[in-house]
């Protein structure tokens, strides 16, 4: 992302993790630890993906650590995808090798949105997990998990009106059980071209303001 970023091998059940670690700024001391997850790897999602580093320049600059990583299969990382559960376990072997205790943030986009969900999950009632950012939540192709009650307000749900990968529609029969709210961006797509700085100032003021 920058020259400062730290590039880690990490360890996970189907061998290394590739990652990236970029830090608050010098001389602040970190808020805590947020652990960023990409789109779908056999679309072309990685780490270094637009909207995932948008999202890691969001976290840095609130005084967060953030860590981005690949899931297995994809780029330095070894074995293969696992639709999602294998992803999980990743995922969740990264917190506990770069965030094992200490305030915890999760954030992802589309696939890593889905694979975020069940790590807020599985961790909420274990760790200090202050925030959750959920950008273009795949829910029109995955199973979504619900959002625990009590991380509702610490958790900021990000979709385009105009999404043609993952209908708004899909994601509102998600959210509107939970009564959980969706922040839109007007004519956002996807991939919100044209709209990262929207995007990361959005997060910011949630980041900001998240109880």
């Amino acid at each position: 992302m920058n020259a400062q970023t730290e590039r880690l091998t990490l360890t996970g059940a189907a061998g290394a993790i590739e990652a990236a670690r970029d830090a608050a700024a010098d001389g602040v001391p970190p808020r805590g630890v947020a652990v960023i997850a990409h789109p779908h790897p056999l679309f072309g999602g990685t780490m270094d993906n637009k909207v995932v580093q948008t999202l890691a320049r969001a976290f840095v600059a609130c005084g967060w650590t953030a860590v981005r990583f690949n899931f297995r299969g994809v780029g330095g990382s070894a074995g293969v995808h696992d639709a999602g559960q294998g992803d999980l376990d990743d995922l969740l072997a990264v917190v506990r090798q770069v965030a094992p205790q200490g305030p915890l943030a999760l954030a992802g986009f589309s696939f890593g949105a889905f694979v975020t969900s069940h790590a807020l999950a599985a961790l909420w009632s274990q760790r200090d997990v202050r925030h959750a950012v959920l950008v273009g939540t795949a829910a029109s192709r995955f199973q979504v998990a619900p959002v625990p009650p009590e991380a509702h307000l610490r958790t900021l749900v990000l979709h385009g009106e105009q999404d043609d990968t993952v209908p708004l529609a899909d994601v509102l029969d998600w959210a509107r059980p939970q009564t959980l709210p969706v922040t839109v961006i007007p004519g956002g797509g996807h991939f919100f071209h044209g709209q990262l700085s929207l995007l990361k100032n959005l997060v910011v003021r949630h980041l900001q303001s998240a109880v």
